[in-house]
C-alpha cells in the first residue's frame, strides 16, 4: 500500500478535502489502516492470535474502530469518523471502500470455523449505523444507506436502504454521503 496514494484517496473522498497533515494527524481511520490493522493481521497470519487481538484492541482503544485481525481489508479503505465501526473476523472488504461511523460488518449465529461475515466488493459505500450481517456479498459499487440492516446479498451497482434493506435505485457513481442518494434527501 502506498501511503501517499492512501492519503490522496481519503482527501478525494472526504467532501471537506482535508490537508495531508490533517489526515495524518486527525483521522482515526487512517491510523487504523496504517498503524494497527496491518500489524494485527500479520500477527494473526503468523498464528500469534492472542498478540494480534491485543494489538487490535490497543488500536480500538485509541481509534474507536474495531477490526478483527482475521479480517481481510483491501487498499484505500476510508473509515470516515470511525467511532463504533466493527469488522468481524471472516469479513473481507475490497479496494477503495468507504465505511462511516457506527457501522458493523458482523456475523449471524454461532457457526464455528466457517464463514460468518460479509464480503464487501470494491468501491462500496456503507452509511453510518448500517448493519451488514452474515455470510452475504455486497457487490462492487453498491451503496448501503445509513442505519440500514442488510441480511441478503446486494447486487453490484445498486443502492439499498431500510430495515431490512431493500434495493431502492441504481447507485450514484459520485459521492453519496452516508450511502443516501441525493434525490432521496430532498436536496
Amino acid at each position: 500500500m502506498s501511503i501517499h496514494a492512501f492519503i490522496q484517496s481519503i482527501r478525494d473522498r472526504d467532501p471537506v478535502h482535508p490537508s495531508v497533515a490533517e489526515v495524518v494527524i486527525c483521522y482515526p481511520g487512517f491510523h487504523t489502516m496504517v498503524l494497527f490493522h496491518p500489524l494485527a493481521h500479520w500477527l494473526y497470519k503468523q498464528n500469534l492470535k492472542t498478540l494480534a487481538r491485543l494489538w487490535s484492541q490497543i488500536g480500538r482503544f485509541f481509534t474507536g474502530i474495531e477490526i478483527h485481525p482475521g479480517a481481510t481489508i483491501g487498499k484505500n479503505l476510508f473509515i470516515d469518523h470511525g467511532m463504533g465501526v466493527v469488522i468481524g473476523e471472516t469479513a473481507t472488504v475490497g479496494d477503495n471502500c468507504t465505511i462511516y461511523h457506527g457501522s458493523t460488518l458482523g456475523g449471524k449465529g454461532h457457526s464455528k470455523g466457517g464463514k460468518r461475515h460479509p464480503d464487501v466488493g470494491n468501491d462500496v459505500m456503507i452509511g453510518s449505523g448500517a448493519q451488514v450481517l452474515g455470510n452475504i456479498s455486497i457487490g462492487d459499487g453498491a451503496r448501503v444507506g445509513a442505519n440500514s440492516v442488510v441480511v441478503k446479498d446486494v447486487p453490484a451497482g445498486m443502492s439499498v436502504m431500510g430495515i431490512p434493506a431493500q434495493v431502492i435505485c441504481p447507485a450514484d457513481k459520485g459521492h453519496c454521503a452516508y450511502g443516501v442518494p441525493e434525490d432521496l434527501t430532498g436536496t
